[in-house]
């Protein structure tokens, strides 16, 4: 994969990323690990982990997928090309989103991203699931989507239990 296909491909799914970059992770290991074989599948889930449990920004994957696929450059090129549109279009929806804050466009717009992003960030929790993917776990799953959907309970709570349910062994 040269450095301007990995450009390219990490500057279209930017564009797709509303609310946070883990959204475009199957997108990304699609042409990663299923199209293109940079990597395999036990890779892609590390890479993914490790940048997660890390401190910083949960964008930080994208990074160490360019690492991963070619060193420095790699990284650089993947960063640069996810995070400039990003940026730009933040740039822009700060400087007209609060003049126009109370208009009917901007209101469904800002309403109707919500849902795509929820479902880009289940294939997400899917996508990298599959493999280890149980009828406890499942069912954890649709259990925390369910109260975080209709409960103000924080998440913080969740993943609590889900952490003593997975050292209990139960998921």
């Amino acid at each position: 994969m040269t450095l301007l296909e990995i450009a390219w491909h990490f500057f279209t799914v930017s564009l797709v990323a509303f609310g946070a970059a883990t959204s475009v992770t199957p997108d990304i290991h699609r042409v990663l690990v299923e199209t293109r074989h940079v990597m395999t599948e036990e890779q892609f889930a590390g890479l993914f982990s490790m940048s997660q449990a890390a401190p910083g920004t949960n964008v930080m994957f994208v990074t160490v997928l360019g690492w991963q696929v070619a060193g420095l450059a790699g990284a650089l090129t993947t960063t640069i090309s996810f995070l400039g549109p990003t940026a730009l279009i933040a740039l822009f929806v700060e400087r007209f989103g609060t003049r126009y804050r109370n208009a009917k466009w901007h209101i469904s717009i800002r309403r109707s991203l919500a849902p795509v992003t929820v479902g880009l960030l289940m294939s997400t929790g899917y996508l990298l699931q599959r493999s280890a993917m149980s009828p406890a776990g499942v069912a954890l799953a649709i259990i925390a989507t369910a109260v975080l959907t209709w409960s103000k309970l924080t998440p913080l709570w969740l993943t609590a239990v889900g952490a003593i349910l997975g050292a209990a062994g139960l998921v």
